[in-house]
């Protein structure tokens, strides 16, 4: 059999590959249109790029009518995606994001199904002020949107803490090593100010993305059996924990998953990711970076509804990929080991982890984080934080686990958790507990 040449697809690259390519590693006019008094928005090319900090720009489509009566500019806003690898978030972070969304927002925090924050209603002269908080936090929003690789899910799992712990800090590892490498972020947002938790760069290439980034967004989770809360099938690379004797001894490598469709262009589809191997824990940020460089050398930079991994893989061939994957690692990935999943959900209420720690999961309707008139969910959950001293995980079902808690401070967050009235969410049905909701608002021009 002919062996497959292996390039990317034939036609002219799309506008937003012009717009990397003469970004300046994503610097554009940004630095300039932010600090522009005269207009609360960008210009679309800065807006592109805006994504790979973080962020975009939107409207308020229930005044546009109106103020274009007024020959006013649309009420533009932006949204603030912040990264946060596994979903964990110490209680001084969540005290920073609910102070953030209160100050500089529209009153809430939005926990996403990749388990991020979002704020939502920051104006253009509010977000420098905004993004220093979050890395004076030790968060980032860099590549938290963009054609990048995304925000690293990973189990929530309160009830294997011990295997939690170690593959929640291969995900940060992942997360850490995949982040692009440009100072244009720290040049913007924090007139290159260095504190704690700034990654060191030397220079101005981007060693792993180049020069164009990825042709799309990038996806990675992990899953530790018996749960699959992170879907990770649907993941362009999919990590499956395999745990032998309660140790962890590495994951099952799947690749190519995606739910993404066009409406009615047949062209398009959701997919699953498919298993191709195993490595062990220590290969793992290698083996990550490498399938990520074969989507960015044969990626579809021409037409961006056909762009994702699983399209690549499909068009050269799934054997074809694993070839390449493993000629770029220089070894090869040993057999896939077996595993079993047998829920995807959360496990309300509280559930008993390991050296005397106890973890809460909170149901949050919508991924919703606000006060309502008869449910002070947002004031209970920081009085929580203030007296806190474990962690929060924002779980890919939009809800929260107030983890970690020690067997001294239980008695202290049950008696605020009863104050407040915050609910596991078993009270509800099954149908409630499960529906996810985009952001939607009168600014998601997707809603």
């Amino acid at each position: 059999m002919a062996k497959v040449v292996l390039k990317a697809p034939d036609g002219p690259p799309s506008d937003v590959e012009r717009i990397k390519q003469e970004s300046r590693y994503l610097r554009g006019t940004l630095a300039e249109t932010i600090e522009d008094p005269l207009s609360a928005g960008i210009p679309e090319d800065d807006n592109r790029l805006m994504k790979f900090h973080g962020s975009y720009l939107q409207d308020d489509r229930d005044v546009r009518t109106e103020r274009q009566k007024q020959k006013l500019e649309p009420a533009y806003q932006f949204m603030v995606r912040v990264r946060t690898p596994g979903g964990v978030a110490t209680p001084e972070q969540w005290l920073v994001m609910d102070e953030l969304a209160r100050k500089y927002a529209n009153g809430t925090l939005k926990l996403t199904t990749r388990q991020a924050f979002q704020l939502h209603g920051v104006l253009k002269w509010n977000m420098k002020k905004t993004m220093q908080a979050i890395h004076n936090a030790l968060m980032t929003t860099l590549a938290a949107c963009g054609d990048v690789n995304r925000n690293v899910m990973c189990n929530s799992n309160p009830y294997q803490s011990e295997v939690h712990a170690e593959v929640y800090e291969w995900a940060k590892l992942i997360s850490d090593h995949l982040l692009p490498r440009t100072r244009a972020y720290y040049e913007i947002w924090l007139d290159d100010e260095k504190v704690a938790g700034t990654p060191a760069v030397d220079g101005e290439e981007e060693p792993i993305y180049g020069p164009t980034y990825l042709p799309r967004k990038f996806k990675i989770g992990i899953a530790v059996p018996p749960s699959n809360d992170v879907d990770v099938f649907s993941q362009d690379i999919g990590f499956i924990a395999i745990v032998e004797d309660g140790k962890l001894a590495g994951f099952n490598v799947a690749i190519g998953g995606g739910m993404g469709m066009t409406h009615g262009d047949k062209t398009t589809y959701p997919q699953l990711a498919k298993v191709i191997g195993f490595c062990r824990p220590d290969q793992v940020v290698e083996v990550a970076e490498k399938i990520m460089t074969v989507q960015r050398d044969y990626g579809n930079r021409s037409s961006r509804k056909h762009a994702r991994f699983k399209y690549t893989i499909d068009r050269l061939g799934l054997e074809t990929v694993k070839e390449e994957i493993e000629r770029r690692l220089g070894w090869k990935l040993g057999e896939a080991r077996p595993y079993h999943f047998e829920h995807s959900g959360d496990r309300y209420g509280w559930v008993e982890g390991v050296n005397g720690t106890w973890h809460f999961t909170l149901f949050v309707e919508g991924g919703r984080v606000k006060d309502y008139d008869d449910y002070k969910l947002m004031t209970g959950l920081r009085e929580i934080a203030k007296v806190h001293t474990g962690d929060f995980r924002l779980t890919p079902n939009q809800n929260l686990i107030i983890a970690n808690v020690t067997s001294e401070k239980k008695p202290e967050i049950e008696a605020l958790i009863a104050e407040y009235g915050l609910t596991d969410g078993r009270r509800y049905t099954a149908l409630r507990r499960n529906a996810l909701a985009c952001v939607a608002l009168p600014t998601c021009g997707l809603a």
